[in-house]
């Protein structure tokens, strides 16, 4: 994942820090991409980031359950986030990802994303609890809202605006 990280510095720019952001606890969280918006997890909870193997559909299996696939020999079933979520679905990619989590009652599961992005680690400061105006069924699954203090700028000058997070709980996710 470090690797990856690094790469993806490279590619996109340099991660400059605020350091007024940078008082306080602090969480990390990893961000990925669904449907083009970002989300993220906390990085405690994903045990391993792999690419998809091929996936073994499951008969009569819940709508947002893509499959199984082994890892290194276990089965692991593998949830689509982007249904769970109820956003637009698109095709795989080669930079779609599974993120290997451990699930309340002690089974390793899979969400499936579109795009790992980077680590933000992010203070009190920069989140915001979920509003109850994200409203809907799927609002029980956000954790809040992060607005990260960093600046991302490219290597010719200029700046871009870092992204709106959306935190999700990934208990209550799995826990449905």
């Amino acid at each position: 994942m470090a690797a990856d990280l690094a790469k993806r510095r490279a590619r996109g720019g340099v991660i400059k820090r605020n350091v007024h952001a940078q008082s306080g606890p602090r969480r990390e969280y990893l961000a990925f991409l669904l449907a083009g918006e970002t989300y993220a997890a906390p990085v405690k909870e994903i045990r391993e980031i792999v690419k998809p193997p091929p996936l073994t559909p499951v008969p009569r299996a819940p709508d947002s359950t893509m499959g199984i696939v082994s890892v290194r020999g276990q089965l692991v079933t593998v949830i689509d986030l982007r249904r769970r979520l109820r956003l637009a679905e698109s095709q795989a990619s080669r930079r779609t990802r599974i993120l290997l989590v451990e699930a309340p009652w002690g089974e390793q599961l899979g969400l499936y994303v579109d795009e790992v992005q980077q680590v933000y680690r992010l203070s009190d400061a920069e989140v915001e609890p979920a509003a109850t105006a994200l409203g809907g069924d799927v609002a029980s699954y956000i954790a809040g809202i992060a607005r990260p203090m960093q600046q991302v700028s490219t290597e010719g000058g200029g700046g871009e605006q870092p992204p709106v997070i959306v935190l999700l709980d990934l208990q209550a996710i799995l826990a449905s």
